[in-house]
């Protein structure tokens, strides 16, 4: 009867972990819509629901947040990603701006 050879296993290569500082990570930026006496709210209602795809309740929440308090933090992103939703709105007329979140 042939005999079986044992099976060749190869050592697991060592993964070192790094951690990174928050010095090391991407900057993030908050999204801002700020108030405005032209929209409707309803209308920044929908803008909010198009553009980050949220439902009518959260919507809502940043509507009533940037109308009562003057503005309200979207989102918060990378640069790119934050630029792209400060010209989204701005495209349908709100006052959105993005400053580096802390």
């Amino acid at each position: 009867m042939p005999s079986i050879p044992e099976p060749v296993t190869f050592p697991s290569p060592a993964i070192e972990q790094r951690h990174r500082s928050d010095d090391e990570l991407a900057p993030t930026y908050y999204v801002i819509c700020w108030n405005d006496p032209v929209n409707l709210m309803n209308f920044v209602t929908h803008v909010f629901m198009k553009i980050f795809g949220w439902n009518r309740q959260k919507a809502e929440k940043h509507m009533k947040e940037v109308h009562e308090k003057g503005k309200s933090v979207l989102a918060r992103e990378g640069a790119e990603k934050a630029e792209f939703y400060v010209h989204q709105l701005q495209h349908y007329k709100l006052h959105a701006t993005m400053e580096p979140a802390e």
